[in-house]
């Protein structure tokens, strides 16, 4: 599933930064900690030098005892023979709290009256522990709602923009060259938008430019060969009905008028195509489809005869349509006559109607046919075959036109042609 860029690069920004403070939260707890542990030792040396300094004011043997009576984490004792300042970390039973609780405890060599002692101090370290998780905790907080806020504004900010960008987007989107609706990009001060906006202008703006001389070069040569088309079927009437004609150029005259009919029809459609691609058929006004059909049946019957083609009609519910009749008309035969062309002897035709619905089922080959071609113009899945393959083309514009939907099926060697108003 594709993703949006401006969540994609939010994404990779958040999961960086969650990366970042999964490794920076323990890295900080444990510095804190070194700090302070650092810290303590400090001020435990720094007592121990004050105590250095006590004694040669005079501190005498005798009152060792008073001094550790009245100093409750300061301990004079005989000389244990240590021989340089050691600090070590001990878990100690706290007498106030009754548990096991760390110490920092120092033991120094001192000297009172000349005589060698052993000095031992030391300091709780539930509080640092305490004070380290509550800055941790902090820390963690901070960090939370830092992310969270640079994450909202850089969204925020992003939506604003971007939004040139998106406009642009869905512009280009619901653009259709056919329309004469060229789209307006909005203004941005944006290099990179600006430049994208102005290459998109120029290129719909050839593009269209080529799309109408392309449209109104086909208008004008239909429009150029309706005169010498009836021509030339007037001239292949008055030759067919000239005496001491043979039997074989009786036969090449009807080959002609077969080719003739051909164009003309491709020509009628060609013209059908380029009146709605100008908007000829605006007008709309209420259509009975259960109506029409019930009247034209006797038309598609006859026209289904000449292969042993059986018609059945089956209309359920009566459907009433907001469109251009001429439009409505020309839906129908293209659909019938779709149905007739590429049906086999003996075959049959089902036209049904729903609620919204109308369906062409019709035999033929045993195949589905290619779906995504279907609806092309001149597409034929036999190029043998008779027509133009402008009639389904002509049916899709149709729908498009009304916004309607038309979809295609095969099931049990039959071909449906649904259309959902």
């Amino acid at each position: 599933m594709n993703k949006k860029l401006l969540n994609k690069t939010t994404n990779s920004f958040l999961a960086f930064a969650v990366i970042i403070l999964l490794i920076s939260a323990p890295v900080f707890y444990f510095i804190c900690q070194w700090l302070y542990i650092y810290e303590t030792d400090e001020v435990l040396l720094f007592h121990k030098g004050a105590f250095e300094i006590e004694t040669q004011r005079g501190l005498t043997e005798n009152e060792i005892a008073d001094w550790n009576k009245y100093n409750r984490d300061v301990e004079i004792v005989a000389d244990k023979g240590v021989r340089k300042d050691s600090i070590v970390r001990v878990m100690m039973l706290d007498p106030i709290s009754k548990e096991m609780e760390p110490y920092r405890v120092l033991y120094a060599p001192v000297e009172i009256n000349g005589k060698k002692f052993t000095y031992i101090e030391k300091n709780n370290l539930v509080e640092m522990e305490g004070m380290v998780i509550s800055i941790a905790a902090m820390f963690f907080i901070i960090i939370v709602l830092l992310l969270t806020g640079i994450i909202l504004l850089s969204k925020r900010s992003a939506g604003k923009i971007w939004k040139p960008f998106y406009d642009t987007l869905n512009q280009i989107h619901n653009f259709e060259i056919d329309k004469n609706k060229p789209p307006s990009f909005m203004p941005t001060n944006i290099d990179e938008f600006d430049r994208l906006n102005k290459s998109l202008e120029r290129l719909i703006e050839k593009n269209t430019s080529i799309y109408k001389s392309q449209r109104e070069f086909v208008e004008n040569a239909a429009h150029e060969l309706q005169t010498p088309l009836a021509l030339f079927q007037t001239k292949l009437d008055t030759l067919s009905q000239s005496p001491g004609i043979s039997k074989e150029q009786s036969n090449l005259i009807g080959s002609l008028n077969n080719d003739v009919a051909r164009m003309n029809r491709l020509n009628k459609n060609l013209l059908l195509l380029s009146k709605i691609d100008n908007d000829t058929y605006l007008e709309k006004q209420s259509v009975l489809l259960n109506d029409y059909i019930e009247k034209h049946l006797d038309f598609f019957t006859e026209q289904a005869e000449s292969k042993q083609i059986k018609v059945t009609v089956n209309l359920e519910k009566q459907t009433q349509l907001n469109t251009n009749p001429v439009l409505a008309e020309v839906l129908i035969n293209n659909l019938f006559m779709n149905a007739v062309r590429h049906n086999v002897k003996d075959g049959s035709i089902l036209i049904s109607t729903a609620a919204n619905s109308l369906t062409f089922t019709n035999t033929g080959e045993d195949k589905a046919l290619n779906a995504g071609k279907l609806f092309n113009r001149f597409s034929k899945a036999d190029p043998s075959a008779q027509g133009n393959g402008l009639g389904l083309a002509i049916v899709k514009k149709i729908a498009d036109l009304n916004k309607w939907e038309i979809t295609y099926s095969f099931e049990n060697n039959q071909h449906s042609f649904t259309v959902q108003f």
